[in-house]
């Protein structure tokens, strides 16, 4: 059995975590005394525990984000139950250390209850520190009983003595580490997305957004190692790509946040994809939506249909909002580049914009929305603003009448503003739209109900209200069931 349980909640099932495989393959002599169990997250909660149990690990690596806390909070509290010897699961089955990290785990205060079963939280990128921290626990024969101070954990637990319960981890240099790739097997690169990093980090500093935190281990308030790119060497990020190619990747997403920030490296995967990519395959990158100079949209004109999909975070249109939140914007540019896109390439398109910042009220994102629709990325993606912990949003709670759901997804629920029923209304047209737009299974009512050039949002809350009033939900509507409703309501 092996020493090293590393685990996660994945959204879903085709969402393999990299972060998983970079701590494995950094493991160094670890390595073989290591292994990998992925969970999705509509799983049953006995289909989590059940292989954790068995694998009697000494220790067990959890990777915590937003979309998988409360999860992980369930899972922690079962497993706990079970090594309890509440009920036979987990009957005289040691506890192991438990380890917490991700980009969760990194931001929370030290009092929440994700930690509660925790006996370390690794804050920052773990790839050193996880290792350091396995080498000295597995180093301990024979382990020590739990020392004082050590309220969290029961007494029969074997753990060896706890230097400090949290461990900043500065950021890491690309250069020195290794990424892992060769840990996807034949059915992940078949069947699941192949995540890939070229770079980490991000230039800006967007106070919704994690960037807009101060990393552990790097409290330089500007220009510190966690607030600079930092870049895999080209060359040996290419072998990779070719590699995992070769093996059989279908579909790579990119989790840099900024792919063409360095326009002349961004052209060198571009063309190297390009000369690789079949049909069924495709890559998938998020670009700031500002920087498109000629080099760059001419190779994005060369991609084949369905080869290509873009994320643009457009985020807001309003000038002043963005300069509230410390986001860098020129909308006149980023419609533009957009409207190319539409216009000049076969990429698919994901624009997305954020409902709920400080300031912004109805009018002000309905405009917005509108002058987005006007140039027709292939899907807008509408989100509600979130209050991370850990970022520079919080500092506008009170100046804007702000008030979050202090529990993940930590989304706001009213502001000074947009008062709580025109946020639940915003919700509910996200979800219709998703489900008449974004899908593309409507062109032929969505070209009825909402004519070109005109106008789409009012005409579009308007739906999505009446659709809530028939159906009750916004979820789990037969399709065919939908496409009557839409009927009824030409024109609305």
């Amino acid at each position: 059995m092996p020493d090293i349980i590393l685990s996660t909640i994945n959204a879903k099932w085709i969402h393999p975590s990299l972060a998983l495989r970079l701590l494995k393959a950094n493991l160094g002599a670890l390595e073989p005394r290591a292994a990998i169990l992925e969970f999705a997250l509509r799983q049953p909660l006995s289909e989590k525990t059940g292989p954790i149990l068995a694998a009697r690990p000494r220790i067990l690596g959890l990777s915590v984000s937003i979309w998988n806390h409360t999860a992980t909070v369930e899972l922690l509290e079962a497993l706990a139950s079970a090594w309890a010897g509440e009920g036979s699961s987990g009957e005289g089955i040691p506890r192991p250390i438990i380890v917490l990290g991700g980009p969760e785990a990194s931001t929370l205060p030290e009092d929440a209850a994700l930690f509660r079963h925790a006996d370390y939280v690794i804050r920052g990128e773990g790839e050193a520190a996880f290792q350091e921290l396995c080498e000295t626990a597995l180093d301990l024969t024979p382990w020590k009983k739990v020392p004082v101070g050590f309220p969290d954990v029961p007494e029969t637990s074997l753990v060896p003595p706890r230097v400090t319960k949290f461990i900043d981890a500065p950021p890491v240099d690309p250069a020195l580490i290794d990424p892992g790739y060769r840990l996807y097997t034949a059915e992940d690169l078949g069947r699941k997305l192949t995540y890939v990093e070229a770079a980490r980090g991000c230039p800006f500093g967007c106070e919704f957004c994690l960037s807009s935190a101060v990393p552990k281990g790097d409290e330089t308030s500007q220009g510190g190692l966690g607030k600079r790119v930092r870049e895999f060497p080209l060359e040996p990020f290419l072998a990779e790509m070719e590699g995992l190619i070769r093996r059989g990747a279908r579909s790579f997403k990119f989790l840099d946040r900024t792919f063409n920030l360095d326009i002349e490296r961004a052209g060198r995967i571009l063309e190297f994809f390009l000369e690789r990519l079949e049909p069924g395959m495709y890559v998938h990158f998020e670009m700031v939506p500002s920087r498109f100079p000629r080099e760059l949209r001419e190779a994005l004109t060369r991609f084949l249909p369905g080869t290509l999909r873009l994320e643009l975070g457009i985020q807001t249109l309003n000038r002043e909002t963005a300069a509230r939140i410390g986001r860098p914007v020129d909308p006149e540019r980023e419609l533009e580049v957009l409207d190319f896109l539409r216009r000049k390439t076969q990429a698919i398109v994901h624009a997305d914009l954020i409902a709920g910042l400080p300031g912004e009220d109805m009018a002000s994102f309905a405009q917005g929305f509108d002058r987005l629709w006007q140039v027709r990325p292939t899907e807008i993606q509408l989100g509600i603003l979130k209050c991370l912990p850990g970022t520079a949003m919080s500092r506008h709670i009170e100046p804007f009448g702000m008030r979050f759901n202090p529990d993940p997804p930590y989304e706001v629920l009213e502001t000074a503003v947009m008062p709580p029923e025109d946020l639940d209304r915003i919700k509910n047209f996200a979800r219709f739209w998703e489900l008449i737009v974004n899908r593309g299974v409507f062109a032929q009512e969505c070209s009825a109900l909402f004519p070109e050039g005109a106008p789409i949002f009012a005409p579009f809350m308007a739906l999505s209200d009446r659709l809530l009033e028939r159906f009750g939900r916004n979820w789990g509507i037969d399709r065919r069931d939908l496409q009557n409703a839409l009927g009824v309501y030409y024109p609305l």
